[in-house]
Formats: C-alpha cells, structure tokens, sequence
C-alpha cells in the first residue's frame, strides 16, 4: 500500500511538474513573441491561438484578442485600422508600465485575422467589427466582449479601462505620440523663418487689417471657443461629432453618458455656453460702466447675472449626467 501512494506521489509531482514546464514554455513563447513584435501585439493564427488557449491546465496568463479582416479595412465607417492602432497603444503603454513587475507576463496581446483565424471567428461568434474580447487566466472558457460605443470608448483609454476593469491591473497612462515629427518641426520652423518677414511688413502697414482691434477680438474669442470645447481633445484622439444609436441606427447619438469618452459635439456646446459666460463678464467689465443710466446699468447686470447662471446650471446637469456626480453649493462653517 505505502509503494502504491508512493508511486502516485511521484506520478502527481511529475505531471505537476510537466504542466509547470508546459506553462513557462508558453508564456516564455508569448514574451518572444511580444517583443520581436513592433508594437507589443502577437499576431495568432488559428493554431497558435489553440496552443496558447488550451485547457488541459490552467493558463497562468490572460489575453487580449482584437478581432481583425484586412479585406474590411476600406470600409471608412469600421475604422478598423484606427482602431487596431489603438489597440497596438494599450499594449506599449501596459508593456512599457509593468516591465520588470510580475504583471509583465499576467496578460498578453493577441490580434487574430480573419482569413487566418476564421474558427476562432466562429468560436467567439464574432459577427460585427471591430471586436475585442478579454479570456481570463485559468482552466475554463469564459470570455468577456468589450462593449465598444457604448461601455467604453472605441480608443486606447477606453480599451485599458476595460481590461482593467476585469485583471485589477493598472494599465498605465496612454502616451500618444506628438502630432509633429522633428522633421516636421524643422520644417515649419524653416517656414516660419522664411515668411515672416512678409508678416512683419504686413503688420506694420498702416491700412493692415493686423492692426484691426476686432480682428484681434475675433480672433481671441476663436482661440477661447477652442480651447474650453474641447477642440484639441477632439483632433488628438479623432473624436466624431456624433455616433450611431447601437440599439436604433436610425438614430444619432450626440451626447455620450460616460466621463471616459467626449463626442463633439457636446464639446462644442459646453464651448458655447462657456464663451456666452465670458463674453457677457467682457461686456459687463468695458462697456457696461460706460453706461449712463443707472437703471440700464442694473438691467443689463440682471440679465447677464441670469443667462450666466443657466449656462452654469446646463453644463453642471451635462457633468452629472456624464459621471453621475453633483456639484453641491455649501455655507462656510464661520458663516453659520
């Protein structure tokens, strides 16, 4: 009886082991695979998606799939290209964020062609694109779909969110890389260089409309609109104005509730009631004094204080709706 629990004894540590061999093996493959990678995202065929996501022991590793079909890259309204390059963001910022922790080799990257991968198509039913979908570490199946447009935003923020939401691993803040290369800074410099002369001159001139206070102002209110709208925000991360309703496609959806995404719309109209706000304070600091009556002075305070106080209130309901907070007023503790 002691040489047959002996025997299993042995037997148990030698599968053990074999399954520990198996699992460094893989995981030794993916973080080969990871790096000869340019972007940090492995490329898997259908075999190679099997060996990884195979069952006969538990996977000590999570991956991230992103569905992908070259043949459906023209299609303008799919983005997928956009989209696969946000992908490839997440992955960097995760890799470059946990290199050297033991989190390096807790979730991997995977992109999955589908002329190269149609089982695996078939096996997650993934019918629509772009797709991403997160398979947690351990012996089962289970799989999670990423919501895209309407849980999370379809851009690289959105997509660690999502994963982090579901491994409890920081995935570190998205680098983007600047809009201008140094070549391109150079060359605008050396333009900037060339024509400014010609601008000086221009400047200068006594009928120059450079030298038109309400060109100045005009311009002034375009930087402000710009700037409290949101507009860079919008051009970094090539935000749309608008979206369609995933559950009416008949319907457009202009405002998104969720504070991890901005449409641009909404951007523009929070822009909008901002620059209403400032405009009004300029006109109440210039030419509101230069008022002689002081019954028109009052009135146009009254007004004022009123259409500031809604465009206040409308951007402090938008803000709440998107993240479910209130801004609550309060009486100081001396005042009470």
């Amino acid at each position: 009886m002691q040489n047959v629990v002996g025997f299993l004894s042995v037997l148990a540590l030698i599968l053990g082991i074999a399954k520990a061999d198996t699992n460094q093996d893989r995981v030794a493959e993916l973080v080969h695979l990871q790096t000869v990678s340019k972007d940090g995202v492995v490329r898997l065929d259908e075999g190679g998606f099997r060996r990884f996501m195979s069952i006969s022991d538990p996977r000590p590793y999570s991956l991230m799939l992103f569905f992908d079909a070259h043949q459906l890259r023209n299609n303008k309204e799919l983005k997928l290209e956009e989209i696969r390059k946000e992908f490839a963001l997440m992955a960097s910022t995760y890799i470059r964020h946990n290199k050297g922790q033991p989190s390096e080799s807790k979730v991997f990257f995977c992109d999955l062609e589908f002329r190269q991968a149609q089982g695996v198509f078939q096996l997650f039913g993934v019918q629509t694109l772009p797709h991403v979908r997160y398979v947690p570490m351990g012996s089962g199946d289970q799989h999670s779909s990423m919501e895209m447009g309407t849980e999370f935003p379809r851009n690289a923020e959105g997509m660690c969110s999502f994963m982090t939401s579901k491994t409890k691993i920081d995935c570190g803040e998205i680098e983007r890389p600047p809009a201008l290369t140094r070549n391109q800074i150079w060359a605008l410099t050396a333009l900037l260089v060339l024509v400014s002369p010609f601008v000086i001159k221009q400047m200068i001139a006594p009928q120059s409309p450079l030298r038109e206070p309400r060109v100045w102002l005009s311009l002034a209110l375009m930087v402000y609109f710009f700037s409290v709208s949101g507009g860079m925000h919008n051009i970094i991360r090539k935000m749309p104005l608008f979206m369609q309703d995933r559950n009416n496609p008949e319907k457009l959806v202009f405002f998104y509730q969720g504070s991890g995404m901005q449409l641009g719309t909404e951007g523009f109209v929070v822009g909008f009631l901002y620059t209403i706000v400032g405009v009004l304070l300029g006109f109440v600091t210039h030419f509101a004094p230069m008022m002689r009556s002081k019954v028109a002075q009052r009135v146009v305070m009254l007004v004022v204080i009123t259409v500031s106080v809604v465009a206040v209130r409308k951007v402090i309901a938008l803000d709440n709706w998107k993240t479910g907070y209130w801004i609550h007023a309060f009486w100081p503790t001396r005042w009470t």
